[in-house]
């Protein structure tokens, strides 16, 4: 469970906002229409923004607010909005503070097999979303799964968002999502950072590819996944983070009604 959301359950479930936590305008207007969404289309939304995005490509680039004031921006969301929310950590000390405020800890892809991170965030008791990395076979996910279990937390989502496959690209291979599956806990497929061009500053329209995120948002929702990550912002062009690959958050809604439909489909033979 996130908040009131039982993640794995046949309701499927978005996790969505700004790639980065930016001024509180864009923050409130991204979770305003999120909740106008969620409401309309009965679909749970957990809150997502990172306080800190530690793995820019430059110093010159904008990585957030920092801790403190990130996790401040994000409790009012939270109290505000209602949203469950989920921020990704980077260090150890970072697990604690944050996990006063959000629901989930995200450990970023390039960061699932560190040891001191996973045992750090699973002791805060909070759910933690374990992104794949580019650089494990699927079902190797096992590894950084289990540290989280012996640390004493079963509370566990796994993210496919792609694999490296040279030239910068992102491939997503639909097998991913079954072995995932297998290893017992809640699946998201997160479609907008799969369509990142890295090596690409993220500012750069040759930086994303949006055209394929609905092609790969229904393969991935057809392939059974509990959870699409969606990262929205009110105008993405404009974003200080991944502005080729976030959605417009006024798109959203029409973004998901095929989705939607779709994963009834799948949920109804799949029984």
């Amino acid at each position: 469970m996130v908040g009131n959301i039982e993640c794995g359950a046949d309701e499927l479930f978005i996790i969505s906002g700004p790639c980065v936590i930016e001024e509180e305008t864009i923050m409130m207007k991204t979770a305003e229409k999120l909740k106008e969404v969620s409401e309309r289309l009965h679909i749970p939304v957990i809150y997502k923004s990172s306080f800190s995005k530690d793995n820019r490509s430059s110093l010159k680039y904008y990585n957030g607010p920092g801790l403190e004031k990130g996790i401040k921006m994000l409790a009012k969301v939270k109290e505000q909005f209602g949203f469950p929310v989920l921020t990704d950590i980077h260090y150890p000390d970072q697990a604690a503070p944050a996990g006063e405020v959000c629901d989930v800890l995200q450990i970023p892809a390039y960061l699932c097999m560190q040891t001191g991170l996973m045992v750090a965030a699973a002791k805060t008791g909070r759910v933690i979303n374990i992104k794949h990395g580019q650089f494990l076979a699927p079902d190797n996910m096992k590894h950084p799964v289990g540290k989280c279990v012996e640390a004493g937390n079963d509370k566990i989502i796994l993210t496919e968002r792609g694999y490296t496959m040279g030239y910068n690209d992102l491939v997503v291979d639909p097998r991913s999502f079954y072995h995932l599956n297998q290893l017992g806990y809640p699946v998201v497929f997160d479609i907008t950072h799969s369509i990142r061009k890295y090596g690409i500053p993220s500012a750069d329209s040759k930086g994303g590819a949006r055209e394929f995120l609905p092609v790969l948002s229904r393969a991935g929702v057809a392939s059974g996944v509990d959870g699409v990550f969606i990262e929205t912002h009110p105008d993405p062009e404009k974003a200080l983070c991944d502005a080729a690959s976030q959605l417009c958050v006024y798109d959203l809604e029409e973004f998901l009604k095929p989705i939607l439909e779709l994963h009834s489909i799948e949920v109804k033979y799949t029984k």
